[in-house]
């Protein structure tokens, strides 16, 4: 009996979240989410997408936001990798003068050089047939961002990034994926758009984990807390 209220608490948390998330102007970006699919991505989505994850990790939404058109521009608008690689150097120096991280610049060249190499056809085979397992062995792709690329990538998985650990743990689940699963069975939402509602939601509101406390739920609604 407290598992089955636990649940109905948290399914209750995260549709006023969910609500909340829409009224704030992230309609399209759940859209979007919920529309992506790996079989359509092309050799332009996968190099846009894959570069905007790596300059991503470890920084603010916002931050990334501002600076991507700009690194788009640097980056020919992501045509395609061959165009990249021809212009390595131009495009490395232009791209360090928008966003000062060697690294991560390094990394989008890296990949832009795997697909010229091995062919954009292969790489998105050996996303298809290995997933995670073959995203996290790509240039700064780690346990956390490697979730995350998939994700844009239109996969139905759930990232293990600081606020979806936080939420799981507040909500007494052991993982971020167990939680969305549960969230995900009784709302019918894929597990990316759960996972984006969270996201989004903890980014919009910083007592974020004071809304999913489940033993606070029974006390306010979602008017009263928001």
């Amino acid at each position: 009996m407290q598992r089955t209220s636990e649940t109905d608490s948290l399914i209750s948390a995260y549709l006023d979240a969910k609500d909340y998330v829409i009224a704030s102007g992230y309609a399209a970006e759940l859209d979007w989410q919920e529309e992506r699919r790996l079989a359509d991505v092309s050799e332009s989505i996968f190099l846009r997408e894959a570069a905007w994850v790596i300059l991503a990790s470890g920084m603010s939404d916002l931050v990334v936001r501002c600076k991507f058109p700009l690194i788009s521009k640097a980056f020919f608008n992501w045509a395609n990798a061959n165009q990249i690689v021809a212009r390595r150097v131009s495009c490395r120096k232009t791209a360090l003068q928008v966003f000062r991280h060697e690294g991560k610049i390094d990394a989008i060249l890296g990949i832009a050089s795997m697909i010229d190499n091995l062919g954009f056809s292969d790489i998105k085979l050996h996303v298809q047939e290995e997933g995670i397992n073959y995203i996290g062995g790509l240039p700064f792709m780690g346990p956390a961002t490697s979730y995350h690329l998939a994700k844009n990538l239109g996969m139905d998985v759930v990232k293990p990034d600081r606020h979806l650990v936080s939420v799981a743990r507040a909500t007494h689940h052991d993982s971020p994926e167990e939680m969305c699963r549960r969230i995900a069975s009784r709302t019918g939402d894929r597990l990316s758009v759960v996972d984006l509602v969270i996201w989004r939601f903890a980014t919009l509101n910083k007592d974020y984990l004071s809304f999913f406390n489940l033993e606070k739920r029974s006390s306010f609604t979602s008017k009263q807390a928001w």
